[in-house]
This record gives C-alpha cells, sequence and structure tokens, in this order.
C-alpha cells in the first residue's frame, strides 16, 4: 500500500498515521467521522460521483468565489466537513467503476458508507464481500435507523431524526412549538460516535487481526443523546415539556434579561445561588427555605425565576458578568458568530483554522479547526477540502498502478473524472 502524502520532518507524527480510510459516505454524518479521521492523521480517500460529487457541493450559498468574484462549485456546507481527504471520481454504478473501488478497499483499513442498508451489495461493496478480499477491513455503516429493525429500510434526515427521537420536543420555547437545533447536531453527534466505534475496531483488531462491521443509525444516537432528559422520563414516567433556555433539573439556571439584552447564567449548587443573590442585592432568597437548595428551587421555580430576572434586569449584561466573576458564579454572553470568531479565547485555542485554496480568490479558506488537543501527536490539518476529483489520477496511478493509457481509457469510457 502506496502513500502518496509525503510527511513534513518537522512535524511531530499524527496518531493515525499509516491507517488508510476509503469514505463513500456524503452529507455530513459520514464526512464528520472521516474528517476527524483525516485531522488525527489518517489518509482518507473520497469517493465521489463523477459530476455532481458529494451533495453538500452545491448546498448554497454561501459558496466560495474566485479571484473574479464568481462563485465556484465549493459550498461552505461542503468545506466544513472535508477537509484532509483525497476526492477520487468513480462511478461505482458500473462494474469497471466498482472493480476499482474493490480494489481501493483491498488496500484499506476502515470503510465508511451512508447507503441504504443493501444498495452496495448491488454492486459488489458490502462488507461481507469486501471482507472476503480484506479481512481486516474495518467497516462502518451511517443510516437513518439501522441494518435492522421495522424502520431499517427508510432513509434518514437529520431533521426528522431530531424530531422522531425526540430532541425537538424537549427544544423550544415553554408553550411554543417544538424546534431543532441550529445546526445538524443529529448528523454530527452520530459522526462522532462513528469515528469512536471505528477506533474501538482498529483497537480489536491489533488482538484479532480480524477487522469488524460497524452498523450506526441516527436514530439511535440521538436517542443515546436524550442522557438526563431520557433517563429521567424512563425513571418517573412522565413526559418533560420545553422549558426553553431554563433547565430541567437545575434553578436558577438559563438567560436573563439586561437592562441592555440578556446573559446567561449558570447557578451550579446553593453556594452559588446565596453569592449570587447577596452580591445582587437580595441576600434573603438564599435563607428562603423555597429557594435554599437546589430541590426547593426546582420545584419553586414558577415563583423564583421571575424574582431573578427583576433583578436582573435593572442593570446591563457586563455588569452582571463582571458581578459574576467576582463572586465564582457561572455566567457568560449570548454572543452571535461574529463574536465568536472574534473572541481572542476562540483564536488562541486554534478554533478559527485557514489553510490555503486553489480556486478561492483570496487564496485561503477559512474553517473551524479541530478541538482535540494531543501533547505528542498534535492535530495538524494542511490539506483544504478537495476539488472533486482532484487527485483522482494520482491515487489510482499511485495505489492501483494504473498507467495514464488506462486512465485516459477509463475517462474515455465515464468510469472515473
Amino acid at each position: 500500500m502506496k502513500s502518496w502524502s509525503v510527511p513534513d520532518p518537522t512535524v511531530p507524527p499524527q496518531a493515525l498515521a499509516g491507517l488508510r480510510v476509503l469514505d463513500l459516505s456524503r452529507i455530513l454524518a459520514g464526512p464528520t467521522a472521516t474528517q476527524l479521521l483525516a485531522d488525527l492523521g489518517a489518509e482518507v480517500i473520497k469517493i465521489e460521483r463523477p459530476g455532481q460529487g458529494d451533495d453538500t457541493r452545491g448546498w448554497g450559498p454561501p459558496f466560495v468565489t474566485d479571484a473574479a468574484g464568481a462563485e465556484t462549485r465549493e459550498s461552505a456546507y461542503y468545506l466544513s466537513a472535508n477537509r484532509g481527504k483525497h476526492s477520487v471520481a468513480v462511478n461505482i454504478a458500473v462494474p469497471k467503476g466498482q472493480a476499482l473501488v474493490q480494489a481501493l478497499a483491498a488496500q484499506s483499513d476502515i470503510l465508511v458508507e451512508n447507503f441504504k442498508p443493501g444498495d452496495l451489495a448491488r454492486y459488489g461493496l458490502d462488507y461481507p464481500t469486501l471482507a472476503k478480499a480484506n479481512p481486516r477491513l474495518i467497516y462502518c455503516s451511517i443510516t437513518g435507523f439501522g441494518q435492522t429493525g421495522p424502520n431499517a429500510h427508510r432513509a434518514g434526515y437529520d431533521f426528522l431524526v431530531q424530531g422522531e427521537a425526540g430532541l425537538m420536543s424537549l427544544t423550544g420555547e415553554a408553550g411554543g412549538p417544538p424546534m431543532k437545533a441550529g445546526v445538524g447536531i443529529a448528523d454530527i453527534l452520530c459522526g462522532m460516535y462513528a469515528a469512536v466505534g471505528i477506533l474501538a475496531a482498529v483497537n480489536a483488531r491489533h488482538a484479532t487481526g480480524r477487522g469488524q462491521h460497524i452498523d450506526l443509525a441516527l436514530m439511535d444516537a440521538q436517542v443515546a443523546m436524550l442522557v438526563n432528559q431520557g433517563v429521567g422520563y424512563l425513571t418517573d414516567g412522565k413526559v418533560p415539556p420545553r422549558r426553553g433556555n431554563d433547565h430541567p433539573t437545575i434553578v436558577p439556571y438559563g438567560t436573563f434579561p439586561a437592562s441592555d439584552g440578556s446573559f446567561i447564567l449558570a447557578v451550579g449548587n446553593d453556594a452559588q445561588f446565596a453569592r449570587f443573590v447577596t452580591a445582587a442585592g437580595a441576600p434573603g432568597l438564599a435563607v428562603d427555605a423555597r429557594f435554599a437548595t437546589n430541590a426547593a428551587r426546582v420545584r419553586n421555580r414558577d415563583v423564583l425565576i421571575p424574582l431573578v430576572s427583576a433583578l436582573t434586569a435593572g442593570r446591563p449584561a457586563a455588569d452582571w458578568l463582571a458581578l459574576c466573576e467576582a463572586e465564582g458564579v457561572p455566567a457568560g454572553p449570548v454572543n452571535d458568530l461574529a463574536q465568536v470568531f472574534a473572541s481572542p479565547q476562540v483564536a488562541a485555542r486554534g478554533m478559527r483554522l485557514r489553510l490555503p485554496h486553489p480556486v478561492a480568490g483570496a487564496g485561503h479558506v477559512d474553517l473551524i479547526g479541530n478541538p482535540l488537543k494531543l501533547s505528542d501527536t498534535p492535530v495538524n490539518p494542511t490539506k483544504p477540502p478537495p476539488r472533486l476529483g482532484e487527485d483522482t489520477m494520482r491515487v489510482l496511478a499511485d495505489s492501483l498502478g494504473l498507467g495514464p493509457d488506462d486512465l485516459a481509457s477509463l475517462q474515455r469510457d465515464g468510469v472515473i473524472a
């Protein structure tokens, strides 16, 4: 198995260097997982449809603009989940294309796909078929509802799963309509679980020498994300209501009005509550039996929250943030994205990442950094999200030994692009 990534001797080795990932996924859940593996040093070959590629390439605006200000085929959505990968455009609907992907799978450690159950069997790209040629292959299938169960045949979409798995029933203002999260949290969380499952299978392979099939469903991942709310229902049988920004079992814990907007107050224990109300000029609340303990405050939230809101509404948010900082009470602003990416903390942590880009008019694209900070094998993203098919010829030549005539013939036949 030949690598075409030349290591930089001045950069420490990355944690997953030497692993090769064949990425047959698109949209967000699978690409989130494979981008994380790429950030950690794995070589990721992204298989895309000639002509169209990953669906999200067209999911805009916004799009990257070129030097003339014209929109390119690179949407911000696509850029968000595909850095560090090598794009190979292959038509898997034709036998020659299937043979190319089968050959790449035989040289890979990991394959990630998000087709409907059974779809890839038609192309000879299912786990049983590929595992015969490569028993060490770790094959991760991401679907809406899993490989089993009465809904296995259904397509999965983040929005639908947020609703069906209960998250939307918990999200939104009290008495208002259910709301989805502002980002594709079902997809993102599923991608994180996929990366964890893949690395668990890599570790198991050290002992067994064998790969395995990972069956991961958006629905399952979203149900797992219900955590305390879900277990609360399983404990007392009561369906929790929507509470807006308030916490179901901690009070006061939410957004509160200030004279110039709002801020977050997240009182975590009784001592913090006593310090806050004393500094705010209402020490009697700390010794009131209705509010002295968190359990009492939860039971009497409808009385306490208006009292705290009346206190906070008279002063600017900055004053309350300074007071809470001085008193050791958790509090923070409600930032928009301009404020987030202007934050010195975000800058200090490397969470705004700039990578060179060959078609962007600015010569670069700005991306969101990786939150993992590893002391000995640091994350070091250097390759921007690839243009469609930009690595096709190099990968097939270097990995499969195809010569110029072979590649030209495949291109003429529409097998590759």
